[in-house]
């Protein structure tokens, strides 16, 4: 369901582009990390992923599942509540894996945080957790990087500015891009493979600001 309603959506609020290393965009039983900044990041990320027949599992953090009509919707459909600072912090990685193993993608933030910034201005990613690089090293799976820009022009600032950004986005349309880059492996210890991760997507991020401005 929430692969169908971003590809519904998204398309209205924006003008939404894709460009992907692979003709055939990320391979089952992917660990897709993408760049996080604004509320809107997921909504674009699967829109664009579903091009490619691809309906990910969301690593999210816990809060969402206390939302109504949201937090039903992501237990039904099986994603991961990320419940950070506590005992039940590692079940998160357990559970990707099982998804993975199952030939189902994983879709996460290594930055775990929007950045602080108020403006509409792209951010660069922050620095990563060690997540992204401990579902690697559990699984083995691919690890593809995924670089979105444009979506802090849909939704971005204070609660205020984010609701009147998603209300005037149909009027705008500003110009989305997601860029999915090649698969990559990252063995070694967590340090290094942490750093490997953040400059991929960085990367990825960098491709998808190039195609914006185009």
């Amino acid at each position: 369901m929430l692969s169908r309603i971003a590809a519904a959506v998204v398309p209205v609020a924006g003008r939404l582009t894709v460009t992907s290393e692979s003709a055939a965009g990320p391979g089952a039983g992917s660990i897709l990390v993408a760049n996080h900044t604004s509320l809107a990041d997921p909504a674009v990320v699967i829109a664009a992923l579903r091009r490619y027949g691809v309906e990910p599992v969301v690593m999210a953090t816990a809060g969402l599942w206390r939302l109504p009509l949201l937090g039903a919707v992501l237990r039904r459909e099986g994603h991961i509540p990320v419940r950070r600072g506590t005992a039940r912090a590692g079940e998160c990685l357990d559970a990707a894996a099982a998804v993975l193993a199952a030939g189902r993608c994983v879709l996460l933030y290594g930055e775990g945080r929007l950045p602080e910034r108020t403006d509409a201005g792209e951010a660069a990613p922050g620095p990563f957790r060690s997540g992204p690089a401990r579902l690697a090293a559990m699984t083995g799976a691919p690890l593809v990087p995924v670089g979105q820009a444009g979506s802090r022009r849909l939704c971005s600032g204070g609660p205020a500015k984010q609701l009147a950004g998603a209300v005037t986005a149909p009027l705008r349309r500003p110009g989305l891009h997601v860029h999915i880059g090649a698969p990559m492996r990252v063995p070694g210890p967590l340090p290094e493979a942490t750093l490997r991760i953040r400059a991929a997507v960085n990367s990825a991020w960098e491709n998808a600001i190039r195609a914006q401005s185009r």
